[in-house]
């Protein structure tokens, strides 16, 4: 099980409801969505996910195009959506150039939101992730699966990853494992960006530091994944997280085997693994 939950800096936690909700964390007044099931019974303990949204998008965005509330009520988890605070140049401080007093901020404002989340919303310990597009990916990899590793089960990158412009992974002291999903080698912001470099980079770090990972390559550039025929837009990564609960030993994962029939068949495990997809993509790719 992971340590005891941090308490929230603010004294106490303000009420969380289903919806916007406003929130202060070191001194700030942040935003968040909430989703949970909406035939959620009472006394259902359920898994959690934050939900870190892209450059350009926001908490919202990432409901509406994920089908985040479809999700909660098929799969049974509550997600928190935050919205950024709208300081930065790329949404979240995961970049060279960010203070270290910025990122703890941010840092400051998860451990709050998980606080006050863990007090009110009957979660599971054992099942708390971490998952982000585009720039919330990059803020996912980069500062929140390696600083806050010690409470996260497993993280999910999608169109993000490490090195560049972006801070360099931290080994983490819990091998937790991750989902490491980009669209090849057309995936990139202006081509500044290579999330296809920084997804690869990730991917060494994690093989290094002993993390189970999986890869997925879905071919459509720095767009949606196009989960053909899942009962959710993004139905196969809340299937990965539900899979890999905190007990697991390091390294260790059910798929070792073999990837389960859900799961795309252009993903593989470990690094080099994925045989990208190949066919029409329909989604607008760009940043």
């Amino acid at each position: 099980m992971p340590p005891a939950f941090p308490s929230y800096s603010g004294g106490t936690c303000p009420a969380l409801m289903p919806g916007r909700n406003t929130f202060t964390s070191a001194g700030n007044a942040r935003e968040l969505i909430l989703i949970e099931p909406q035939d959620r019974a009472p006394g259902e303990v359920l898994p959690i996910v934050f939900l870190w949204h892209w450059l350009g998008g926001d908490a919202q965005s990432f409901v509406d195009n994920g089908e985040i509330q479809q999700s909660a009520d098929l799969y049974r988890f509550v997600a928190i959506l935050p919205e950024e605070k709208g300081d930065l140049q790329f949404s979240w401080p995961m970049y060279t150039g960010v203070s270290e007093p910025r990122i703890e901020e941010e840092l400051t404002f998860f451990d709050d939101m998980l606080a006050c989340a863990a007090e009110q919303l009957d979660i599971q310990a054992h099942c708390i992730s971490s998952a982000g597009v585009s720039a919330g990916a990059l803020f996912t990899a980069a500062v929140m699966a390696p600083r806050r590793g010690e409470y996260l089960a497993s993280f999910l990158s999608l169109s993000g990853g490490t090195g560049g412009l972006i801070n360099a992974w931290q080994p983490s002291a819990h091998k937790m494992p991750g989902l490491v999903l980009w669209g090849g080698p057309d995936d990139n912001c202006l081509g500044l960006l290579s999330f296809d470099e920084m997804s690869r980079t990730l991917e060494q770090a994690l093989q290094t530091d002993g993390h189970f990972f999986v890869e997925c390559i879905h071919n459509c550039g720095h767009g949606q994944p196009p989960f053909d025929g899942a009962a959710t837009a993004t139905a196969p990564l809340w299937q990965f997280m539900l899979d890999h609960p905190y007990w697991l030993e390091d390294g260790q994962s059910p798929y070792e085997g073999g990837l389960p029939a859900d799961m795309p068949e252009w993903c593989g495990v470990g690094m080099n693994s994925a045989t990208p997809r190949t066919g029409e993509c329909t989604g607008q790719s760009g940043c």
